[in-house]
């Protein structure tokens, strides 16, 4: 049950001015994603190309490269999703 607003105390959303708007902040959010993903598969490919050609090797290199991608994006991916 909501309380009426009496006037006295504004409501808890007036005490705040939102910095970024849901939208802007899925744009701004997808253009790091991006930017960090090109970046990311540049060095990943450049590194992958040292290895030494065992599959072992590379099967673990690709394996891990394939998913630690997640770990630096997750924060922003939270951020993106954030409500107010």
């Amino acid at each position: 049950m909501r309380r009426p607003f009496s006037g006295l105390t504004p409501p808890r959303r007036a005490l705040y001015v939102e910095a970024m708007s849901p939208r802007l902040r899925k744009f701004v959010g997808m253009l790091a994603i991006l930017a960090f993903l090109f970046v990311y598969v540049i060095v990943a490919v450049t590194v992958g190309e040292r290895l030494p050609s065992h599959w072992a090797a590379q099967l673990v290199f690709y394996a891990l490269a394939g998913i630690l991608w997640w770990v630096p994006l997750a924060p922003l991916i939270r951020w993106m999703e954030r409500r107010g």
